[in-house]
């Protein structure tokens, strides 16, 4: 009985995980033909197949959405930024990262230009941080005298956030690498941290 039971929720769950991935792509396609803005909650429903009681009772607005669709835009991608380490060229996972947005810059310009889209730069803000916390080894040695490791990371992130929404907004936006190359050039500029890529 038990066994059953087990079986049958494994079905409801992935029943749940298509709905909520065909809403997901169902945002993002709308979102690309004509702008976040313009694309309503019943528009999506209908992309995916679904009535809008069905959004609803999966996501409570078009923002969540958006965040979990980013999210999982980004993970399939493998632009994840997971593995940060200190040297003298920006990491990789910041680049990788960094060419997910620019393919989706329309999205990612309109969530650091408009109001409305809180969760989205909440997700991203907590995203950067644990990885930037994932150098904690090295900063919390250069930095722990003066300032807790969660504060050089809570300050990292608003680095990393801002050149990105001050690169989003550019009219020539230049590539991703060179953006990368923007924000590594300023972390390495932070004291301390400079000189202990070069070590």
């Amino acid at each position: 009985m038990n066994g059953v039971s087990r079986c049958h929720n494994r079905g409801v769950d992935a029943r749940i995980a298509r709905t909520r991935r065909r809403l997901q792509e169902a945002l993002v396609e709308l979102a690309r033909e004509r702008g976040v803005d313009e694309v309503s909650v019943s528009d999506i429903a209908a992309r995916a197949g679904v009535n809008r009681s069905t959004f609803y009772q999966h996501y409570s607005d078009k923002e969540t959405l958006l965040a979990d669709a980013l999210d999982v835009v980004a993970g399939d991608a493998e632009a994840g930024l997971d593995g940060l380490v200190l040297g003298d060229a920006p990491p990789a996972p910041l680049v990788t990262f960094l060419e997910h947005v620019e393919v989706h810059a329309d999205l990612y310009h309109r969530v650091f230009t408009e109001p409305g889209y809180g969760a989205v730069l909440t997700r991203l803000r907590a995203r950067s941080r644990q990885a930037i916390r994932g150098l904690a080894p090295e900063v919390d040695e250069l930095v722990r005298k003066e300032l807790p490791v969660d504060v050089v990371a809570a300050g990292m992130t608003g680095l990393v956030l801002g050149v990105m929404g001050e690169w989003l907004a550019m009219e020539d936006r230049p590539p991703a690498a060179v953006a990368a190359a923007w924000i590594w050039s300023i972390v390495l500029g932070l004291p301390g941290l400079g000189e202990r890529a070069e070590a």
